[in-house]
């Protein structure tokens, strides 16, 4: 399928077995493609925007940062993904109602033009997305969550976590050896307490690397520290992108194990969610985006 768009063309769409995800291929006017999600849940529709082509942070779970960096999008290329699938849902009546930045990129890395499209969506479509139906990922760039804080927007924040442990975590996410953990949680405390907005924790389960009893203590404490909720992520598959090094060594953690951790922390008092795997079998699951077609 190849429709045409001022400000992009769409290169494919793929439905998911599952029913409850879409992705599509986007081409934006000089060749550079990105891939953007919709999950489908009962009561309300999901867009997972993409704030790059590829991404230069290189997290050995992730197949964007396999993929290779190419850009930045603009705030308007970034925006165009939510209207190319209101437009797609148009055909059911319907549209998206909540949006994350969770797909390809690093939308702090790239700050400048996610903000501006915070912005739209605050001064423009506030009266169809709300700022607390929006939700910002990021891996940790501790001025960039100081300085989201401080320009007023409400939109919620996740941080993608992976480990308590600084040695772990810069195994798996190397921007953490230059923003180690702890000057980020003090960033993340300083955001909820300008936004009073609660910080969502993502944890990829990985076994035998961060589904150990120590990483649910490191938790906990973590929980105590900064209002929050954690959000548990069962690891999709990178085998579509023929990893090597550690990205090859990688498994999931059992669903057994994930089970006794998730109840370990909620006897602990820690609010958490498991992540239901979506669209893996169209690469459209957590982690899985690139734009390698």
């Amino acid at each position: 399928m190849e429709t045409k768009n001022e400000s992009y063309k769409v290169i494919s769409i793929e439905g998911s077995l599952e029913k409850e995800t879409v992705k599509a291929l986007l081409e934006f006017q000089d060749g550079i493609r990105v891939e953007t999600v919709i999950m489908v849940y009962r009561d309300w529709i999901s867009a997972c925007l993409s704030v790059m082509s590829g991404c230069p942070l290189d997290c050995k779970f992730c197949a964007t940062g396999i993929s290779g960096f190419k850009r930045n999008l603009s705030s308007d290329e970034i925006l165009s993904q939510v209207s190319f699938w209101n437009k797609y849902l148009s055909e059911f009546k319907s549209r998206v109602s909540h949006v994350v930045y969770m797909g390809m990129g690093e939308p702090l890395v790239n700050f400048k033009e996610t903000a501006r499209s915070l912005s739209i969506f605050s001064e423009e479509l506030a009266k169809r997305i709300s700022a607390s139906k929006i939700t910002v990922s990021t891996v940790g760039i501790p001025l960039k969550i100081i300085k989201l804080a401080d320009i007023g927007m409400k939109n919620k924040l996740a941080f993608s976590l992976h480990s308590c442990f600084n040695e772990i975590r810069s195994g798996l996410m190397p921007i953490n050896i230059k923003y180690p953990l702890e000057i980020n949680l003090e960033a993340l405390s300083y955001y909820f307490q300008k936004t009073k907005s609660r910080i969502t924790f993502e944890y990829v389960m990985l076994k035998n690397v961060n589904d150990r009893d120590e990483d649910i203590e490191a938790l906990v404490k973590i929980n105590r520290r900064i209002p929050s909720k954690l959000n548990i992520i069962p690891f999709n598959s990178l085998k579509h992108m023929n990893p090597s090094g550690i990205s090859l060594e990688l498994e999931p953690s059992s669903l057994y194990r994930i089970d006794q951790f998730v109840q370990a922390l909620r006897l602990k008092g820690v609010t958490v969610m498991v992540r239901n795997t979506f669209g893996d079998d169209i690469q459209a699951a957590c982690g899985q985006l690139a734009s390698t077609h």
